[in-house]
């Protein structure tokens, strides 16, 4: 038999990793408000496929070119809603080096850049 104590601790052991979880999700930024040199999560529907390595992805507020980077190949497809956290570039147009995509279903894309 389990002790009440040991039940509690355990269910506060639970419910605490999940609040965690939960926590360390990035707030999404919308695409207008991106600023370059930074690290942000986006969310929004592909636009359209740009190249084996490339995407736009537009939200009610603007659309920004996403590279996922050599070697990776696009995981996404046209009208998909994802998630998408990277870096946004410095040069003059904004765009996102891609690390991770999360796609609608919970898969997520991990991606691979070679410098």
């Amino acid at each position: 038999m389990v002790s009440p104590i040991r039940t509690v601790l355990i269910s506060f052991t639970l419910v605490t990793s999940a609040a965690w979880a939960q926590s360390s999700t990035p707030p999404v930024t919308p695409i207008n408000d991106v600023q370059r040199g930074s690290m942000v999560t986006i969310e929004g529907t592909v636009d359209r496929i740009l190249d084996t390595d490339e995407f736009r992805i537009r939200d009610s507020s603007g659309s920004i070119r996403v590279d996922i980077g050599y070697p990776n190949f696009v995981p996404v497809a046209v009208g998909e809603t994802v998630r998408v956290t990277g870096f946004v570039d410095r040069d003059l147009f904004k765009e996102i080096y891609a690390r991770e995509i999360i796609h609608a279903d919970g898969k997520v894309s991990h991606l691979q850049r070679r410098d």
